[in-house]
């Protein structure tokens, strides 16, 4: 099994999201980036081994703002760290799994990312991500 990465959360407003998880963690966030590519602006707090990365919406019709329209801030997407994405990816697609794209992205925090159609995954989003380095 893979390690819980990260848990993500939409939320409508960072500055908003970021202050109530410092006072729910009792801790800042340690970094803020922008994905321009998938149109959200994130942050991320340490919870013990596993991450907290809030997820706003830097434009309308990023994927971000289409869930908050949808269903509302909270739980966007489980993360598992896998040490290959690559293979992972073709692993999951033989088990049944649809990931959403066939070659990883870029993603925030040092990642390539690609997600698990929650079609498939009992209506949870999974991302599946591995550290790159010189990024």
């Amino acid at each position: 099994m893979h390690k819980l990465e990260h848990i993500g959360i939409a939320v409508r407003n960072m500055d908003e999201g970021n202050a109530l998880f410092a006072r729910l963690l009792g801790s800042e966030c340690y970094k803020i980036e922008t994905v321009e590519a998938e149109g959200v602006k994130t942050s991320f707090f340490r919870v013990g081994e596993v991450k907290i990365e809030l997820l706003e919406a830097t434009r309308p019709d990023s994927p971000i703002s289409k869930f908050l329209e949808k269903r509302g801030e909270g739980i966007h997407h489980l993360a598992f760290e896998v040490d290959n994405i690559y293979t992972a990816i073709e692993y999951y697609r033989r088990l049944g799994f649809e990931p959403l794209t066939s070659v990883p992205k870029k993603g925030a925090d040092n990642k390539l990312i690609c997600f698990l159609h929650p079609k498939t995954t009992q209506g949870v989003l999974i991302e599946l991500c591995q550290s790159v380095t010189g990024s």
